[in-house]
């Protein structure tokens, strides 16, 4: 037999992969459910823009040449959307690709990142198979801890700061000060890697346009995606906004045309339909107070969120509640695949599905007291 694990990179070895777990239909069958509401992995439940199945469908005639046209429509109509120039857009395949592609472009075997604490694993998980050491650093109330991040970044000589805003699992999102604090205090030849993936769910008015600051030449590499609010998660389309002296280099770790036609096709449809972002954030507002007011009314705190998700302490053991949620056909993310026993993440839906969450969750931990009171 050959022995992979003594010809791949050693940076590979004890790091593990991602292992999404069963499949929905794998857990229906488990069951004995009909329907399962997916609330565990933060999904734009409300589907793709009008105008999105039509533009694929009429890609796929051309799914025989390369999308080199398509790239720049994409560059272009993001660029426009954002109010920036088309060559600072390198499209990618999703934000999972663009994360890989920035750790393999800046980090050489030895050199260290820095990463909050709980957040987003690929960052680290990226890092460690390029050979990097991973500096972990606790937030404060649930929210990014800007000092104690400086202070890491200068104390190891960081190569890059990773940083979830609005924040996975929290839902916390920095303040200009708290941004300000961070970007004026890096180390020299340290960059800040932001992923914006839930930015659109923000308030407006608490939104950080750090595409600026990438104008201003500021080290700064900002990572979207179309996966969340926008509603399409399984066209794997996302994007970094980058220096325009940056974006080469990013290109040359990337595979050329890594992002299919029909994906670039679905963003530029759902950019011509921009106006519905706002809307849908205001939908998702409201559901999320709903579910938020709900679950204080049982006794519980949720975390306050800027995304599309709210992070809670259920006061049980979180892996037995989600457990039960998902006998009830309610699939949500317990809190121990983040390090944080006892909380359980649930993706926002529509109100009445909210509602019905809040209503099985009380009779889960219910029945939960019940068996250990018997017990």
């Amino acid at each position: 037999m050959t022995p992979w694990n003594e010809l791949v990179r050693p940076s590979l070895i004890g790091v593990e992969p991602y292992r999404p777990g069963p499949s929905i239909d794998e857990l229906k069958e488990r069951y004995g459910l009909e329907e399962i509401a997916k609330l565990n992995w933060n999904e734009g439940l409300l589907g793709s823009f009008p105008g999105v199945e039509d533009a694929v469908a009429r890609e796929l005639e051309r799914a025989w040449m390369y999308p080199e046209h398509a790239y720049t429509d994409f560059r272009e109509a993001v660029a426009s959307w954002l109010v920036t120039e088309p060559e600072r857009i390198v499209p990618g395949h999703g934000i999972q690709a663009l994360i890989a592609t920035v750790a393999h472009a800046f980090l050489d075997p030895g050199q260290t990142v820095v990463v909050p604490s709980p957040t987003y694993g690929l960052y680290a998980q990226v890092s460690e198979a390029a050979g990097a050491r991973v500096e972990r650093v606790p937030g404060r109330d649930h929210r990014h801890d800007v000092e104690a991040l400086v202070d890491a970044s200068h104390r190891t000589g960081a190569r890059l700061v990773w940083l979830c805003d609005p924040n996975n699992p929290t839902g916390s999102l920095l303040t200009s000060a708290e941004w300000q604090t961070l970007l004026e205090n890096l180390p020299e030849r340290c960059a800040v890697v932001v992923d914006e993936a839930y930015v659109e769910y923000a308030r407006p008015e608490l939104r950080l346009r750090r595409e600026q600051d990438v104008a201003a030449g500021r080290p700064v590499i900002v990572l979207r995606t179309f996966s969340k609010i926008f509603g399409l998660a399984g066209l794997r389309l996302g994007y970094a906004v980058v220096d325009e002296s940056l974006a080469p280099f990013l290109d040359v770790v990337q595979e050329p045309f890594n992002v299919n036609r029909a994906a670039l096709a679905a963003g530029c449809a759902s950019l011509r339909h921009a106006d519905l972002v706002d809307a849908r954030r205001l939908e998702n507002e409201a559901a999320r107070e709903t579910l938020a007011r709900l679950l204080r009314d049982q006794g519980l705190d949720p975390v306050p969120s800027e995304a599309n998700f709210l992070l809670v302490d259920v006061q049980a053991d979180d892996l037995a509640v989600a457990k039960a949620l998902l006998r009830r056909g309610l699939l949500v993310r317990p809190g121990q695949d983040f390090g944080m026993r006892g909380y359980l993440r649930i993706t926002i839906g529509p109100q009445p599905l909210m509602e019905r969450l809040a209503a099985e969750l009380a009779h889960a931990r219910d029945e939960l007291q019940a068996a250990e009171a018997v017990g």
